[in-house]
């Protein structure tokens, strides 16, 4: 026997964005509703940044935002910045650090995070609901939900399901773009983005036999690129710079990978044929790179060169040499998918969502939020930013 509940607000989804969502909506006196899927309440945030939450950036821009509309991201990010976000953490006693490019991460733990977010909805009343599966969703007037906790109506319906990355957590049902096409609205393709790599081939073996080794490159596609560190594994890239890139690369696409980010390996290599001639060209990149990394290059780059000094190599060989080092042309088989997938690239088209209030235009009373937009941020605190944006403006709104 199912109950009957009415409530102002209804939120689908315990993570980032439902529970910011969720709290914001109570404080205006709104009787608010979380169901949440899985067993446990924000499980993203739990496992975030290696378990200390990199939970925003000292320097978020529209630009550091992947969505088809340029401009759609600017009023929830002006309405609820990064700094009102700290001052949340601050105002709870929660000790923070900053990382290079602007990260910020908790002293201790992820934990502490989501005991700000659940303390501020237990504060301000919010019925939360775990392990609850929705069944279906009708609108009369109101939003009907029939889920296996019962059934529940509320005048405003905000979609904080998140996306299909790393399904293992539980919450990645897809719901929210169900809901989305249900309601009319259209939803662009989906990918794991902010994902590792894979290579295939020999690209593969060389990999995998480098596995653990990490240095600082330069990776590009046309139009964008990054200056961070790789991480070669067992199945292929990984590493800030890779999970940066994946933002932009699609398969079948080639990236650009300059080893050594800021010097002209060329001259390098000319220099130390001038200056120390019956050096081998192995022994004139020590102290660039790993010593891995340079076996592993002289094998598939030079194999017949490992040998000899570099007054015996054409200095028109060692031009292209080191301009292969600077502009690596690598084409990824594909990437390690959403199961390790920080995030989603694609999700609810947010033309017919206002960028002010995250309303539906042709369907009052529903709201959008989160991941489940096409929304993408860069490595860096920038996805939770947004969760806390767009949360942030629904939650002032429904």
């Amino acid at each position: 026997m199912f109950e009957s509940s009415q409530f102002d607000v209804v939120v689908l989804g315990g993570g980032a964005a439902g529970l910011m969502a969720a709290f914001t909506a109570a404080r205006r006196g709104k009787r608010v509703l979380v169901l949440e899927v899985s067993n446990k309440l924000g499980k993203k945030i739990l496992m975030s940044g290696g378990g200390r939450c990199n939970f925003t950036n000292l320097e978020i821009e529209a630009d550091n935002f992947i969505c088809p509309n340029r401009h759609f991201v600017k009023s929830a990010l002006a309405q609820y910045s990064q700094w009102d976000f700290i001052s949340l953490v601050t105002k709870h006693g929660v000790a923070y650090h900053e990382k290079g490019h602007g990260q910020l991460f908790c002293d201790k733990s992820a934990k502490d995070i989501l005991k700000i977010l659940t303390d501020e909805c237990d504060a301000a009343g919010v019925d939360l609901r775990l392990n609850c599966d929705v069944i279906g969703v009708d609108v009369d007037g109101d939003y009907k939900l029939q889920t296996s906790h019962g059934n529940f109506s509320a005048p405003s319906l905000i979609v904080a399901t998140g996306g299909l990355s790393i399904p293992t957590l539980g919450g990645a049902t897809g719901l929210g773009y169900r809901l989305a096409e249900q309601f009319g609205l259209s939803v662009n393709a989906t990918d794991a983005a902010l994902v590792p790599m894979t290579l295939s081939g020999k690209w593969h073996v060389f990999a995998a036999a480098l596995s653990g080794v990490s240095l600082p490159i330069y990776v590009s596609v046309p139009g964008q690129g990054f200056a961070e560190s790789l991480l070669f594994t067992h199945r292929g890239i990984s590493g800030p710079a890779i999970l940066q890139i994946s933002n932009y690369w699609h398969l079948g696409e080639s990236i650009e990978v300059d080893l050594l980010p800021g010097e002209r390996v060329a001259d390098l290599l000319l220099a130390a044929k001038a200056k120390s001639p019956n050096k081998t060209l192995g022994a004139s990149l020590t102290g660039y790179f790993p010593k891995s990394l340079i076996g592993a290059l002289q094998q598939q780059w030079w194999p017949d060169l490992s040998t000899k000094t570099l007054q015996e190599i054409k200095s028109d060989t060692l031009v292209g040499i080191g301009q292969h080092i600077n502009a690596w042309q690598l084409t990824p088989s594909g990437t390690e998918g959403y199961r390790t997938a920080e995030v989603t690239r694609g999700g609810v088209v947010v033309d017919e969502i206002s960028s002010k209030t995250m309303q539906v235009a042709h369907q009052p009373g529903l709201f959008f939020v989160g991941e489940a937009l096409d929304v993408a941020g860069h490595l860096g605190g920038y996805n939770f930013q947004w969760a806390w944006s767009s949360g942030y403006v629904a939650g002032i709104n429904a």
